[in-house]
C-alpha cells in the first residue's frame, strides 16, 4: 500500500493534526498503526498510560519534551523514543512546534483520535473529556 504526501485519513485535534499512514483491518490487520502528528508549541497530550500497547515516536522536525513517569526527556529531530506499556507519559512541543511519526503496537488507538476530532478543538488536552473517551482505547489519563 502506497501513501503519497497529502494522502491518509486526517484528524484535526486542535493543538495537533494526525495523518494516518497505515492502520486498520484491511491494511495492517490492526497489528500496528503508523501516524504522522504535526502541531504548534505547547501540550499535545494529557499525562496518560497504555497498559496493552507500546507507543514509539520518531521526531522529524522540532523540539519536544516527553515526560516519562517522573523524568523529563528533551528530544529533537532524528531522535527515536519508545514508551513501554504501563509507562505514564505526556508530550509537550517546544516553541515553533514540530512533527513526528508515531508507531502504536498493536493498532487501534487512531480510532480514539478520530473520535476526539469530532469534539471541540483542544479536547485531546482536556482531562475530563479525555478520560471519558480514552478509557475505551487503552489510553488512561493518569
Amino acid at each position: 500500500m502506497l501513501v503519497r504526501p497529502g494522502d491518509g485519513q486526517v484528524a484535526e485535534l486542535g493543538p495537533v493534526t494526525m495523518r494516518v499512514l497505515a492502520a486498520g483491518d484491511a491494511m495492517t490487520r490492526r497489528a500496528f498503526t503508523l501516524a504522522e502528528f504535526t502541531g504548534g508549541g505547547g501540550a499535545w497530550t494529557v499525562p496518560h498510560r497504555h497498559d496493552a500497547m507500546e507507543e514509539s515516536f520518531y521526531v522529524l522536525d522540532g523540539e519536544f519534551t516527553f515526560t516519562l513517569g517522573e523524568d523529563r526527556v528533551a528530544v529533537g529531530a532524528g531522535s527515536y523514543l519508545l514508551v513501554p506499556r504501563g509507562t505514564r507519559h505526556a508530550i509537550h512541543a517546544e516553541e515553533g512546534g514540530g512533527r513526528m511519526l508515531t508507531l502504536m503496537v498493536p493498532g487501534g488507538l487512531e480510532d480514539m483520535f478520530f473520535e476526539l476530532a469530532q469534539l471541540p478543538p483542544g479536547a485531546i488536552t482536556d482531562p475530563t473529556v479525555r478520560a471519558t473517551i480514552s478509557a475505551r482505547y487503552d489510553s488512561i489519563p493518569s
